[in-house]
This record gives structure tokens, sequence and C-alpha cells, in this order.
């Protein structure tokens, strides 16, 4: 029985322990794969169906849902550059292993537009009347200005400039974040944590996809501008500074607010709680010791007395048989 208990134990050690950094960056490469291969394949295919920001933010939801559920107790389901550095400054990573995630997410998003790149039929761009593949990833690549949204929607007669398109950027970033941290959090009950993060993708989404084609992860960003044509003087490849700067501006904002507000003051008061419990602990202890023995000695009395009080009845019993 011991060695069976031993053995079971040691099964519980092993699971317990950490998964090691190839397995985080595997991890983080599918999750931000899966995440990539559904947002910029459903705004490449987008002149075949009518699902517009919608299917996006939808799609987008879904993936990290998905992404996370697989391989969230691997890496924590970070998937965004910008995530991994609100990561790091609210002290949960190393700055190494940001980095790491970083090149890990990169691979995983470029990969993921590469098989699109690949997997598009030449007929298909005729009929849509593309040039070559990298025109119909113009259509995924994050813009503000002339390439935004709004000004294809409007038919050029309005559009965001790079200044509201840097603070939406921002703003949307933080909020994904501040989610993230939040219900990560270890002290958080919350047991649906990819939903939450999920949902906030999809609403934000929902939000930001007329103004800059909703950039919020640099990863994404990246694949998508890779394999545009749109390099030149006026491109939207040559925006691509702003869907790095204002993610990570966002998550920097979001990480340090949490430290501030949320992070210190719940772990201090956490601390003196446990301090309680451990004083209630201790000074129960002295009180429910002695009951024990008293409660021995109570027992061992009770089955004496009889035996007294037995042989009390036995000796005057003889003194009546010696008079006789």
């Amino acid at each position: 029985m011991s060695q069976d208990l031993a053995a079971t134990s040691g099964v519980t050690e092993v699971e317990e322990r950490s998964p090691s950094l190839l397995s985080r960056l595997l991890a983080e490469t599918f999750g931000t794969f899966l995440l990539t291969l559904v947002i910029v394949g459903v705004l490449v295919y987008s002149p075949l169906n009518t699902v517009g920001g919608l299917g996006v933010a939808l799609g987008g939801g879904f993936a990290y849902i998905a992404g996370a559920a697989a391989v969230g107790r691997v890496s924590g389901a970070h998937f965004n550059p910008a995530i991994s550095l609100g990561a790091w400054l609210s002290g949960r990573i190393s700055v190494s292993n940001m980095f790491s995630y970083w090149g890990a997410q990169l691979v995983g998003a470029i990969l993921a537009a590469a098989v699109l790149f690949a997997t598009v039929p030449q007929p298909l761009l005729a009929l849509l009347g593309k040039e070559n593949t990298s025109d119909a990833f113009d259509s995924a690549v994050n813009g503000f200005s002339q390439h935004s949204p709004l000004y294809l929607q409007t038919q050029g007669q309005a559009q965001f400039d790079w200044l509201p398109a840097l603070l939406v950027e921002v703003i949307i970033s933080a909020i994904l974040v501040g989610v993230y941290l939040g219900v990560h959090d270890r002290r958080s009950k919350i047991g649906y944590a990819p939903v939450a993060v999920g949902s906030a993708i999809a609403a934000l989404t929902l939000v930001s996809w007329f103004v800059t084609n909703t950039g919020m992860n640099p990863a994404r960003s990246t694949a998508a501008a890779l394999f545009a044509n749109n390099w030149g003087g006026d491109g939207s490849g040559r925006q691509l500074w702003l869907f790095w700067l204002a993610p990570l501006v966002g998550a920097a904002l979001a990480a340090l607010f949490y430290r501030a507000f949320a992070s210190v003051e719940p772990e201090g008061l956490e601390l003196d709680e446990e301090d309680d419990e451990d004083e209630d602990d201790e000074t129960a202890e002295p009180v429910a010791a002695p009951s024990t023995p008293a409660a021995e000695v109570s027992e061992e009395e009770t089955s004496e007395t009889p035996e007294k009080t037995a042989e009390g009845e036995t000796e005057p019993e003889k003194k009546a048989d010696d008079k006789a």
C-alpha cells in the first residue's frame, strides 16, 4: 500500500512540474498560427463572403478560445506580443521569456500567412480582378488614412488619420491586455478565462474594424503585411510601425495600471488574511490539545471506579464471614 501511495505521489509531482521553455514556445507558435490563419483567412477571402467585420470578430474570438483551451495550460495562451509584454511588466514572466514568446508568435503568424498565400487558387485571382496573390492580401493588411477600411467603404469620402488610428489601437490593446491580466490573476475564481479574452477580442474587433482593420496584435499585423504588395511610398506596409507601437504602448499602460491598482493592495490584504488564519490555527491548537488527554483520564477514572467499588463491596462480605 505504501508503495502504491509513493508511486501515486510521484506521478502527481511530475504532472505539477511547469512545462519547459520549448513546450511553451511551441504552444505559442500553434496558438498564434491558429489565430492568424482564421483572421487573415477571413479577410483574404472577404470578397467571396458577406460576413465583413462580424465574421472577423467572431472568427478571431473563437480561434483564440480554441487555441487557449488546447494549449493555454502550457504557455498561458498569449498568442500576441502585446499580451506577452503585459505579462512581463506585471511580473509574470521574465524578459528573456518575453522575447522568446515574441519570436514564437512571429513564426506562428508568418507560417499561417504563408499557408494562405500558397493555397489561394490562381483562377480565383482572375475572377476577383487581382493580378497576383499579394493583391489578395491587401485586404488583410492593417492601415490608416487611405488604407483604412472606412476610406474604402465610403469611396474616399471619409478616413481615419494616423492620430485617431493610434489612439484607437492603444485603447483596444490596453483593454485586451487588462482583461487578460484580470482573468488570469492567481486569485481570480474565473474558470472561463479563454472565453473572456476571446469575447474581448470579438467585441474590440467590431469597434475598430472600420478604423484600422483591427491590429491589436503585432504578430498578425506583420504576417499580413509581409505578403502584401503595399510596400511602396504610400503603401500600408510602411504603416506597420503604428501597429507595433500602439499595441505595445497600450499593453504597457494596462500592465502598469494593473500593478498599481489591482495587484499591490489586494496582495497585501490577502497576506493579512493568511496571517490571521495562521494565528487562529496556532491559538486553536493549544486549546484542542489538552482536551484529548482529559477525555482519556476521565475514561480511565470511570473505568477504575467500578473496580474500586467492587473491591470495597467484597471486603465487607469477607469480614462478615470471618465473624460468623
